[in-house]
């Protein structure tokens, strides 16, 4: 399958895996990348030294192209982008910040960057700070989110009009039918996050990957916008969220209440009561946890198949 993608990041399939803080280590995005697409290294929840060696145990583990995705928030951010130069890494996502902070460092580095966005706005900065790639996401998506509440579906096509660079979509997207959707509103590729969060290598704890399975339509609420907006499934955590927000609290009662490491209390540590569970709406439709290799064959096999029952069609 060659495209703007596949040909810019020398992949097979136009499909990139998030790189989601607690859940893509380096065996989820080396899986990913030898079963074609691109394999993303989530360096939001790592120190320094724990993402490099991440990243040489990915090398290890696959011969294909792989990635990092880094929220330019970071707190040692200066010292991150140190690894990635000092290991050769060629392609990096950044999000979370001001896209001309890094773009032209790191491709002086030569590597490529795709900055992550929620709105036409954002992408043409973007663009104009020279970032090789869009990764538009909708409101739908997992995890820190658009404060805009975009769908994809309406976001795609009015990004792609504004701007000239490759474009993946993101948000809502875990099937072969989402992927075909979004590339004909023009996406060049998918970005699947919530997805691979259901698959054997992800370094989820087996609690939350069961949950994930578990949910339906309606089990994902987007909330603390007053903070960074987020999307959680439905658990102890988000009806406490809920709660306070009856009392119309202050970002200081917020904060207090979000505390320090909940993400990883719930997502790495299977703490279902007390933790964050970041997932998109999209979780209505994952419905096993899978080896990252066997979904994103049955991923391709769908999008083939509905592929040519459209061009059937017309």
């Amino acid at each position: 399958m060659k495209n703007k993608i596949t040909q810019l990041f020398g992949i097979k399939y136009p499909i990139v895996q998030g790189g989601m803080v607690w859940n893509s280590g380096y065996k989820l995005a080396s899986a990913v990348s030898n079963a074609g697409g691109l394999g993303l290294i989530g360096a939001g929840s790592m120190h320094p030294e724990v993402l490099r060696e991440h990243i040489q145990k990915c090398k290890k583990a696959t011969d294909k192209p792989f990635g990092v995705n880094v929220p330019m928030l970071y707190p040692e951010i200066q010292k991150i982008m140190g690894i990635l130069v000092d290991e050769g890494i060629k392609i990096v996502f950044t999000s979370a910040g001001n896209p001309k902070t890094w773009t032209s460092f790191l491709q002086s580095k030569g590597i490529i960057v795709a900055h992550v966005v929620s709105s036409v706005k954002f992408a043409l900065k973007a663009q104009v700070a020279g970032v090789d790639v869009v990764v538009a996401e909708g409101f739908e998506a997992g995890g820190h989110n658009g404060r805009e509440e975009t769908t994809t579906f309406t976001l795609i096509p009015m990004v792609k009009e504004k701007i000239k660079i490759p474009l993946i979509a993101a948000g809502g997207i875990a099937t072969g039918r989402g992927m075909l959707a979004a590339m004909v509103l023009g996406a060049d590729g998918v970005q699947m996050g919530s997805r691979f969060v259901a698959s054997e290598e992800s370094s989820a704890h087996q609690n939350f990957k069961e949950v994930v399975v578990e949910a339906e339509d309606g089990d994902t609420q987007l909330t603390l916008k007053e903070l960074t907006p987020v999307r959680l499934l439905k658990g102890q955590f988000l009806d406490d969220v809920r709660s306070l927000y009856q009392t119309n609290p202050t970002k200081e009662e917020l904060k207090e209440l979000l505390g320090r490491g909940r993400a990883k209390k719930g997502m790495f540590e299977g703490d279902l009561e007390n933790g964050e569970l970041e997932i998109g709406q999209v979780a209505g439709l994952i419905h096993k946890v899978m080896p990252a290799s066997d979904i994103v064959k049955e991923i391709i096999e769908e999008f083939e198949i509905v592929k040519n029952s459209i061009i059937k069609l017309v």
